[in-house]
């Protein structure tokens, strides 16, 4: 049986072609201004491009993809830098340090170190993408339907909690009204149709793609008709290129960001955003130099970039392995690979055996080209940074409209993307995270479709969901899920645990 790097270096081999490579470059570059226009996220460029990209041969499609994502979650940190606009919302702990240093006039070194940095956290999460998916995958068919249930809920719960800090409440009810509309249209097993009320194009349910755009795009494009004036853009970027002590200086801040960056993504539905501020926060403690964080710190730019970028490698494990996205982008990738005839999950390895190598692969060459244009044209895309969004918000209009009917060319999935785009518009204002409801849409058919068949293979007899050892762990992980938010437990469990502490010291 060969080795990983050696499967790897084949793929890689395989993609070094004049097209491919003028694919990847161009895709990279476009994930890049996305990523850098505030408003346009990650998210919404991969649901755009798949859209476009529907008529492709599925590998060059899922690259182009693959590259939108690497490059917008790395050219979200201009804008953060030269602006305090995180042009993404992975990047918004990047401003807190990368805009003083642009003040300082040292813009350009701090977009360097941020560009490094995001290919150091990139290839770091890639490669234990390529090494973790596969066991995670073996475990993974020890998984049946009752397992397969209880994990769409536990994705459910767990984005909840960590997308809405402050009232996880508003998270689980997002993503619960998610798996409800999950459940519009014919359903998987008998074919019965479900809410349509009559309705006979409900009948096929709500498509992703429009749901994605509407929540993600429509949403910001309402959100952006309120913001006229665009902010003043810093010309002056200085020195680029990084200096290699500034990155062995903060190798523990990379290494740390990079563990955590992958641990997060792995997680289903939290994404880059939380790796970033994760990561950001456990390098401000262990600092010898907290006072600085927040005033144009390295250690904070560094760790931050470093985690979100990390945080690609690490959503994609789950995607592979048990077509569970780990993050909001890594969700519309899973939708594309889909539609583009590729079955993600714990028989990935089987009909697709080289199918990981493939992707390791695509996103190694993604890194490349987007720490080459990132050091390259770094003034050039300063200059982009200064589109109004009176005349940005149209195009991106426009560009959701497309990317919803050409899917399946219906007329009733651009008005579906209208009807979610006033939903998560109306989310925004009233602190609704729109993860949550994403990834109920995607999970709701696993939940379904898995229940009903268990029931079906044991007469009705529900205790298999309480009694297989799978079954109670991953229980178990959702109860404390909910109890860690109960406040009054919570404070009860910390008292405990310190007054034991308190009796071991005294014993002692």
């Amino acid at each position: 049986m060969e080795l990983g790097p050696l499967l790897i270096f084949k793929e890689l081999v395989k993609l070094i072609s004049p097209m491919t490579l003028f694919h990847i470059f161009w895709a990279t570059f476009v994930g890049m201004i996305i990523g850098m226009l505030p408003g346009l996220t990650a998210t919404m460029g991969i649901a755009l491009l798949t859209g476009l990209t529907f008529g492709m041969e599925p590998k060059i499609a899922i690259i182009i993809l693959i590259c939108v994502y690497v490059g917008a979650i790395t050219g979200g940190s201009r804008s953060a830098i030269l602006l305090n606009i995180p042009g993404t919302p992975a990047n918004a702990a990047a401003c807190l340090d990368g805009y003083p240093l642009a003040q300082r006039g040292e813009g350009g070194q701090a977009i360097g170190l941020a560009a490094t940095a995001s290919f150091i956290g990139t290839v770091f999460g890639l490669f234990c993408m390529a090494f973790f998916t596969p066991y995670l995958g073996k475990i993974a068919l020890e998984f049946h339907s009752w397992e397969f249930f209880w994990l769409a809920i536990f994705g459910i719960i767990i984005c909840g909690n960590l997308t809405a800090p402050t009232d996880p409440l508003k998270g689980w009810i997002a993503g619960f009204f998610g798996l409800l509309v999950s459940l519009v249209g014919m359903e998987g097993i008998a074919a019965y149709s479900r809410f349509s009320f009559g309705f006979d194009q409900m009948k096929g349910g709500f498509a992703l793609i429009p749901v994605l755009v509407g929540v993600y795009g429509i949403a910001e494009v309402f959100g952006g008709m309120r913001e006229i004036v665009f902010p003043k853009v810093r010309s002056k970027v200085g020195r680029i290129i990084p200096k290699a002590r500034d990155l062995i200086n903060h190798y523990r801040h990379i290494l740390r960001s990079g563990v955590i960056g992958v641990i997060v993504g792995a997680i289903p539905g939290v994404g880059e955003d939380v790796a970033s501020w994760v990561s950001y926060d456990f390098a401000k403690r262990s600092s010898k130099k907290p006072e600085e964080f927040g005033k144009g710190s390295l250690e904070g730019l560094i760790a931050a970039e470093t985690g979100d970028n990390a945080c690609i490698g690490g959503a994609i494990i789950p995607v592979l392995s048990l077509a569970v996205p780990g993050s909001a982008p890594a969700a519309v990738l899973l939708a594309a690979m889909w539609l583009h005839g590729v079955r993600p999950g714990p028989l990935l390895m089987f009909e697709f055996p080289n199918y990981i190598w493939e992707v390791t692969a695509m996103m190694i060459m993604a890194s490349f080209a987007s720490l080459v244009i990132s050091l390259s044209f770094v003034r050039a895309q300063v200059k982009i940074l200064l589109i109004p969004r009176a005349v940005l918000m149209p195009i991106v209009f426009v560009l959701c409209v497309i990317g919803s009917f050409a899917i399946n060319a219906r007329i009733f999935d651009i008005w579906v993307m209208l009807g979610f785009g006033i939903l998560g518009y109306a989310m925004r204002n009233y602190n609704y995270p729109a993860a949550p409801l994403v990834l109920g849409v995607i999970l709701g058919d696993m939940a379904d479709v898995n229940m009903r068949r268990a029931l079906i293979r044991t007469a009705g007899d529900i205790s298999p969901f309480f009694t297989r050892p799978i079954s109670l762990i991953l229980i178990l992980l959702i109860v404390l899920t909910i109890m860690s938010r109960i406040k009054p437990l919570r404070i009860f469990v910390s008292v405990t645990i310190a007054k034991v502490k308190k009796l071991f010291t005294r014993q002692k």
